[in-house]
């Protein structure tokens, strides 16, 4: 595996001695809890795909990210909490982030390139994610599963249209399977260079671009 913005943040009443928060401006108390939140979610996808998910307990989530066990409870209500978060805040990244870059492209093939390099820049930059996600999803409740798929669903469906430009008249199962091809493809090549260093996964970028790009715009069967 969007993309993910964290929870807004609330301007309570100025505090006594201290600076009046802007209207509609994160706190620095709020603003320091969502950093501690944001470093809980990078240890644990980081722990969770070392370990495992069932191997990894608060306690230890909790001294990768520098607090005590019982500090993670502010955060978080339990450990599949915190996969339930990590998985569903990547997923909405990666919506939001695709949905932009359409926003932005207007011309199709444009906007493919882009999509496809967001996707690589994920990939290459969040290894970890990515294998979790592989693992680790079914540990999830049948509600926290159902709402990362949907945002995983509508992601494949920013590319669906944009694909849908491309091959009109193509019919949309085939465009979803090109997307996932194309994920399959590009989410596992970190897993196979990461063992040799950033200077292969930097190789390894254009390459992937090149060949993701040339099965999203082949021709498909019916057209040969």
């Amino acid at each position: 595996m969007n993309a993910h913005a964290g929870p807004a943040g609330r301007s309570p009443a100025p505090q006594s001695g201290g600076t009046a928060a802007r209207p509609g401006g994160p706190t620095q108390r709020s603003k320091a809890k969502e950093d501690r939140r944001r470093a809980l979610l990078t240890a644990a996808a980081s722990l969770f795909a070392a370990n495992g998910f069932n191997r990894v307990s608060l306690e230890d989530l909790g001294a990768a990210a520098g607090v005590s066990g019982p500090a993670v409870y502010r955060h978080f209500p339990g450990k599949q909490a915190v996969l339930a978060d990590l998985l569903a805040t990547v997923s909405r990244e990666l919506l939001d982030g695709g949905r932009q870059v359409v926003a932005e492209t207007s011309d199709p093939l444009a906007a493919l390139r882009r999509l496809v390099e967001f996707q690589v820049d994920f990939a290459l930059g969040k290894p970890d994610v990515i294998r979790v996600q592989d693992r680790d999803l079914s540990n999830l409740s049948d509600q926290d599963q159902a709402a990362v798929r949907a945002l995983q669903r509508s992601y494949v469906e920013v590319w669906v249209e944009v694909l849908s430009r491309l091959h009109p008249g193509t019919d949309a199962a085939e465009l979803r399977t090109r997307a996932h091809a194309t994920f399959g493809l590009i989410n596992s090549t970190p897993h196979s260079v990461r063992s040799h260093g950033r200077r292969m996964a930097a190789a390894a970028r254009p390459l992937l671009e090149q060949m993701a790009l040339a099965a999203l715009t082949v021709d498909g069967p019916d057209a040969r």
